[in-house]
């Protein structure tokens, strides 16, 4: 991933600086080039960017804990001042386009760190937003004014593609910048589309509607019977679409799955009866695969369970998306009393901030609520105990 942030690297502060759940680099504001590369097993290493016959690569240093950062930037500073006077005189060069950075030094920093499902997103972003606008630019002469204009234009059709291209943007210019080929950030302060709230989850009659047109859907075959099952299974675990499509036989142990890889890094997702139930039933084929495909039993399912379309209509809720049932798995969770932190954790969200964001409560729950808390408060007011 691009780097998180730009500081200015003291001993205090590489100490304090926590993994995540993917690598990331820590790129120093005094000495352009050189950062903290931070892996998710905690190691940290210093690192440098380093242009040598017009290419960019990236020289590990050593690790943090055998030598002090004031050590290492002047070891930086001599190799750059080596680089600078080696061989011919060469007049200044410019500064490399758009087009050219992201095809050579971000590619080749950024490619392999990136998920498939994340790098066709980014590829999609590139050549549909960013390469288009920016590509024949060279990086320092890109300009706050003109990302405005490009992300006004863009949000006006798709707003959301704009936030996420204008995220991948700022990330790629700080690069640039860690590269030495700008000074600033013009994507800097650029403000995000805000978000429309997401309140639509399933209320009790639309839960029973939707089972009973997915009991129905069962009926009509077996690939309407495996579909309508993955559907439950995203009902009962909360799971993302990509996790149960994608699920193999290695990954599902006793009550629960151990997933090798999702959005958020290997997880476990623990199984109710209900889920289990729904597992159990699956015929087990010669491929890895519990869903696997129709025709091609090595491969997993990848009609994006067109029989949620159906079914949907059927029950009378065809507002409702597919991964509105995330949404719904996190705020019927909350309703039956489980804190926000364990649904998290449920979810396999990265913090708890996030599940905030797909937990809605119906109204009348709220309201029991709030006469539950009057009443404690008013026993406590009258001095009678709560």
């Amino acid at each position: 991933m691009a780097a998180r942030k730009r500081m200015r690297l003291t001993d205090a502060g590489i100490a304090r600086l926590r993994p995540g759940p993917r690598e990331f680099t820590v790129w120093d504001s005094r000495v352009p080039g050189l950062g903290v590369r931070v892996r998710p097993n905690g190691g940290m290493s210093y690192v440098m960017i380093r242009t040598v016959g017009g290419r960019t690569r990236r020289v590990s240093l050593g690790p943090v804990a055998l030598r002090s950062v004031d050590d290492v930037r002047r070891e930086c500073l001599a190799r750059q001042a080596e680089a600078a006077v080696a061989g011919p005189a060469e007049p200044a060069r410019e500064s490399p386009t758009f087009a050219d950075f992201v095809e050579g030094a971000w590619q080749a920093a950024h490619r392999e760190r990136h998920k498939p499902s994340t790098r066709k997103r980014v590829l999609s972003a590139l050549r549909t937003h960013l390469l288009p606008a920016f590509g024949t630019t060279r990086l320092d002469r890109i300009t706050r004014a003109e990302v405005e204009r490009w992300f006004d234009a863009c949000s006006r059709t798709a707003p959301g593609s704009a936030n996420w291209a204008l995220d991948l943007l700022r990330q790629i210019l700080n690069f640039g910048i860690a590269c030495g080929h700008a000074r600033s950030n013009p994507a800097h302060g650029v403000r995000r589309n805000r978000r429309t709230p997401m309140t639509r989850f399933l209320s009790r009659e639309e839960v029973r509607r939707l089972n009973a047109a997915l009991d129905a859907a069962s009926m009509r075959g077996p690939s309407s019977r495996q579909q309508a099952d993955m559907l439950r299974l995203l009902m009962l675990t909360g799971c993302r679409k990509g996790e149960i499509l994608s699920l193999r036989w290695s990954e599902v142990d006793g009550d629960m799955l151990a997933l090798a890889d999702s959005k958020t890094g290997p997880r476990t997702v623990h199984l109710n009866p209900q889920a289990r139930a729904v597992l159990d039933r699956q015929p087990r084929g010669p491929g890895p695969y519990v869903f696997p495909s129709p025709g091609r039993p090595d491969r997993p399912r990848s009609d994006n369970v067109g029989l949620w379309h159906k079914v949907r209509r059927e029950a009378g809720i065809e507002d409702v998306r597919l991964h509105d049932l995330r949404h719904n798995y996190a705020s019927w969770a909350v309703m039956q009393g489980v804190p926000v932190p364990v649904v998290s954790r449920l979810l396999g969200h990265s913090s708890a901030r996030m599940t905030l964001r797909y937990v809605h409560l119906a109204d009348r729950d709220v309201r029991a609520a709030a006469e539950r808390v009057g009443a404690a408060m008013a026993r406590l007011m009258d001095g009678e105990p709560a």
